[in-house]
C-alpha cells in the first residue's frame, strides 16, 4: 500500500500545483484584460476629444465662409449705392452719407466677426 499512498500523494500534489497555476493564470488574464480595457477607454476618450475639436474647427471655418460671402454682398451693395448716387446726379459720395455709413458699419462688423473666428481657430491649434 505504500506505493498507492505515494502515488496518491503525488497526484494530490500535482492537483494542488495545477490549481495554483490555473489561479495565477486567471489572475494574469484578468490583469491583462483590465489593462486592455483601460487602454481602450483612454484611446476612445482621446479619439472623441479629437473628433470634437475637428468638428468645432469645421463649424468655425463654415461660419467664416458664410461671413465672407456676407461681406462680399455688402461690398456689392455699397458699390450699387455709390452708382445709384452718381446716376442721380451726386457730385461725390462721402463715408458720412447715411446709406454708405450704414453699409460700412455692417462691413466692419462682419470683418470683426471673421477675425474673432480666425483667432478661435488659431487658439485651438
Amino acid at each position: 500500500m505504500a506505493f498507492n499512498d505515494t502515488l496518491k500523494d503525488l497526484l494530490d500534489q500535482g492537483l494542488q500545483v495545477s490549481k495554483e497555476m490555473a489561479s495565477r493564470a486567471g489572475e494574469k488574464a484578468q490583469d491583462w484584460g483590465s489593462k486592455g480595457l483601460e487602454a481602450s477607454r483612454d484611446f476612445a476618450a482621446k479619439a472623441g476629444a479629437k473628433i470634437q475639436e475637428l468638428g468645432e474647427k469645421g463649424v468655425l471655418v463654415l461660419e467664416i465662409k458664410q461671413l465672407e460671402s456676407q461681406a462680399r454682398k455688402l461690398v456689392g451693395a455699397l458699390g450699387a449705392e455709390v452708382c445709384t448716387a452718381f446716376e442721380q446726379g451726386a457730385a461725390s459720395v462721402q463715408a458720412e452719407d447715411q446709406p454708405v455709413k450704414d453699409l460700412l458699419t455692417k462691413i466692419r462688423a462682419v470683418k470683426h466677426s471673421i477675425d474673432e473666428r480666425e483667432a478661435e481657430i488659431a487658439a485651438k491649434k
